[in-house]
């Protein structure tokens, strides 16, 4: 099998490619920048000197694959419209080159649950769900889907929840800050969540792409158990030896330090996920998904629950020297 893959540089991408070359498949991947190469390498992958600006590189990469898996999109922007340039606009981009190139791969989309939005507490919301994302990032991404149905190819579309495991940047945050004592929670800290453990997702994400039945269908990858959010905190420092005291942060508190971190950020030139538009996300009631389609279906389930799966992570942060 020949698969192509953005964002195998990446937090999710770079498992996913691991697992492909893992079970034999051949991998090309997407490198935007030259120091990509090594760490391409490393992982098994065949790295690809190309953007998706430059038409004629990426579909002479593209020629002959079975697979295309996008996962490469802007979790941080300065504007909106620098969120839809990437996750939609990219998305369109990669589209028209498959079609050129490949115009029988199956094209797997990897989005987000920001993309269909917060569920009620208590109650994961399945894919037929009506979207209603409550942010920039979201609402791109839900564009984004759009674009791969209706782009022409074979596609396939999975949404993740929030997503934990080695090599994650965003969590390593929670775990440096829990290390001191602390852990600021949004809200009361009773947000309930889904999770998904990356090594969990990386084969929710090669299932949807090699399966006949996921043509033409949208898939939740989620861990079953409902997770806290001040859980997610403890759990976090019980990782890594630490029983750290939970700081509830109400919303009248919490959006003038956000809008202070975001501001400070804009001033700096850094691209942060900490910023006013995603309060709408960190004070809802919850963000729950149901994965029972996948299991149904791909004959995928979770297996790595959130004590086990911050243990795995928080060891490999310390094993590198992160925390």
């Amino acid at each position: 099998m020949k698969a192509f893959i953005t964002g195998a540089t990446g937090f999710v991408g770079s498992h996913v490619a691991e697992q492909l070359v893992q079970r034999g498949d051949e991998v090309l991947a997407l490198a935007r920048r030259p120091d990509a190469h090594t760490q391409l390498a490393a992982l098994g992958c065949t790295s690809v000197a190309a953007s998706l600006d430059d038409g004629a590189a990426l579909r002479a990469a593209l020629a002959g694959a079975d697979i295309v898996y996008h996962i490469a999109g802007a979790i941080s922007a300065a504007s909106a419209d620098e969120f839809f340039a990437v996750n939609e606009g990219g998305t369109r981009k990669l589209i028209a080159a498959v079609r050129d190139a490949a115009p029988h791969a199956r094209f797997v989309y990897v989005s987000s649950q920001a993309a269909l939005g917060p569920s009620p507490r208590h109650t994961p919301l399945d894919e037929d769900a009506a979207a209603n994302p409550v942010t920039a990032y979201g609402r791109s991404k839900l564009a984004g889907e759009r674009a791969v149905q209706t782009g022409g190819l074979a596609w396939t579309i999975v949404r993740p929840p929030s997503v934990y495991g080695p090599r994650d940047r965003e969590f390593l945050q929670l775990f440096q800050v829990v290390k001191r004592g602390m852990a600021p929670v949004f809200g009361d800290g009773s947000q309930q969540l889904s999770l998904v453990y990356v090594e969990d997702l990386a084969r929710a994400i090669i299932l949807a792409g090699t399966a006949p039945v996921a043509a033409a269908r949208v898939y939740h990858a989620a861990h079953g158990e409902i997770a806290l959010a001040r859980d997610v905190a403890k759990e976090a420092g019980r990782a890594i030896g630490r029983n750290p005291i939970v700081l509830p942060l109400p919303g009248a508190i919490a959006s003038p330090i956000v809008a202070l971190v975001g501001a400070a950020a804009r001033l700096a030139g850094r691209r942060t996920v900490i910023n006013s538009d995603k309060m709408a996300e960190f004070l809802a009631p919850a963000w729950l998904l149901s994965a029972a389609r996948a299991e149904r279906e791909l004959g995928w389930k979770a297996t790595v629950a959130l004590r086990e799966g911050m243990q795995l992570t928080g060891q490999w942060y310390r094993d590198r020297g992160w925390i």
